[in-house]
């Protein structure tokens, strides 16, 4: 139910993407993000539409003109689906469906839709199907069939419940399931985690913005062979391996889901019990891109889900990876205690 398993040949879907420009600052680096998102989603883009909006729209999210504009682009490109970048509301949704005859996803929808194609192991899985429940269970609609209304005909006299009524109670009940599930699975984790603490074996948890390399420095530093592409979210499932440091002993370095800009909060609370690897870690090793153009913005994006999982406080180096592609030399960063406050590697 709601699990996306990729098929030997993956057929593309057709795609528009919109996407809208709320300032005269025409800022091309999120709209390039999303279109790399569209491509990890496995959708072949026909056209991409901009708007200039001072504040969305109720009815469309952008104008009536430009929505037009849109049905017309569907109808010339055969597509299947529509990818806006932003966050849409039930209505919104609903409204641009019917006028442009085809699915319409918004940011939040694609990103789930990503984390269901990587899914690999049991629980992976079953945090994807909860957060996806969790964020269609606020986009139910009542059905457009005569089925789904309470009245008097034959069959649907006296006490009963509409179709909308039974899908919200279906959804309830599952998500009950996999939360049940999922509880286990973290009591796992965290008997796990004591059994690390009390054997005084330090954690050091990977953490980044997607595709900063995180994946193929594990597998340099721990001779792994996770798998790394040069791909939005291709790590999901955590992968844990010991080492053995000079003046340290053992220690446990864990590989984690990328973080990514107004990452759902659906996601976050699905993957709490993935996540509290890094809470409860001894060091993070926050990787970053040092060639992104937007590695500023990147860090402060990290930092803000660190934050809302509280893992804040953790003890953090900062790791620039990639400057094999940079004019950056091997070096360490001190602060004035001369404790090592960030390094400049690279994985490769």
């Amino acid at each position: 139910m709601f699990e996306h398993l990729p098929s030997m040949s993956p057929m593309k879907d057709n795609a528009i993407i919109l996407h809208v420009f709320f300032s005269s600052l025409r800022n091309l680096e999120d709209l390039k993000e999303f279109q790399l998102l569209a491509d990890t989603a496995q959708t072949d883009v026909k056209q991409v539409i901009t708007a200039n909006c001072h504040s969305p729209q109720a009815k469309y999210f952008v104008g009536k003109g430009k929505a037009e504009e849109i049905a017309q682009a569907v109808k010339t490109h055969d597509v299947d689906v529509i990818l806006v970048n932003h966050e849409l509301t039930p209505a919104q949704t609903r409204n641009l469906e019917s006028l442009c005859q085809c699915r319409v996803v918004d940011r939040t929808g694609v990103i789930l839709d990503i984390f269901a194609q990587r899914a690999r192991s049991h629980e992976g899985k079953l945090q994807v199907e909860l957060a996806q429940l969790k964020h269609l269970s606020t986009r139910l609609i009542r059905r457009k069939t005569g089925l789904d209304q309470q009245k008097g005909a034959v069959g649907l006299r006296g006490p009963g419940e509409t179709q909308l009524e039974t899908d919200r109670r279906l959804i309830k009940v599952r998500m009950a399931q996999l939360q049940s599930r999922l509880a286990k699975v973290s009591q796992q984790r965290a008997q796990n985690r004591r059994s690390r603490q009390k054997a005084d074996i330090p954690t050091i948890s990977l953490v980044g913005y997607t595709n900063a390399g995180k994946s193929t420095l594990f597998n340099a530093i721990t001779k792994a062979d996770v798998y790394a592409a040069d791909q939005l979210f291709a790590t999901l499932d955590p992968t844990l391996r010991r080492l053995q440091l000079p003046d340290i002993g053992t220690a446990v370095l864990a590989d984690t889901v990328g973080f990514i800009r107004h990452l759902p909060h659906d996601l976050v609370s699905a993957f709490k019990s993935t996540l509290q690897e890094t809470a409860e870690a001894s060091l993070l090793l926050h990787v970053i891109d040092c060639c992104d153009p937007r590695k500023n913005e990147n860090i402060t994006a990290v930092e803000q889900v660190l934050k809302d999982i509280h893992a804040a406080e953790v003890p953090t180096l900062l790791v620039y990876n990639k400057i094999d592609e940079s004019d950056f030399l091997p070096h360490i960063v001190y602060n004035e205690a001369q404790r090592p406050i960030a390094v400049y590697v690279s994985a490769y």
